[in-house]
């Protein structure tokens, strides 16, 4: 697995955004920031750099454009910063992370049942 660089809060919203469309300009990253909130572009834009400095992002120039494109999976993000938050919190115990989202009512029915078919399935 490649190194996964620390992704902060805000850069993983930008992240997902590119993840969902494989590639895309800033214009569109900023987009799709602002149908959810208002971003100002230069924060938008200092963000994505940050983002190619981490190699988290890569991109291209097309024309006066720059083409961005995940310098890593989202699978790949996902699974170390699972272990990451399973390591730190639980001290790697999945049982008792799972055991607390299901106590603590976090769990919908549907997402109850969609885990039971889970480990059904893995046994």
């Amino acid at each position: 697995m490649k190194k996964v660089p620390r992704i902060s809060e805000t850069e993983w919203q930008i992240m997902k955004i590119v993840w969902s469309k494989g590639q895309c300009t800033a214009n569109e990253i900023l987009d799709a920031l602002n149908a959810r909130e208002p971003w100002h572009p230069k924060t938008a834009r200092t963000l994505i750099g940050r983002l190619v400095k981490k190699r988290a992002l890569t991109y291209k120039e097309d024309g006066r454009a720059y083409i961005y494109r995940p310098g890593i999976s989202e699978s790949e993000a996902i699974a170390h910063y699972s272990e990451s938050f399973l390591d730190r919190v639980f001290d790697g115990a999945l049982a008792p992370m799972l055991a607390h989202f299901v106590q603590s009512n976090r769990l919908s029915a549907s997402e109850l049942q969609h885990l039971r078919e889970v480990i059904d399935e893995r046994e």
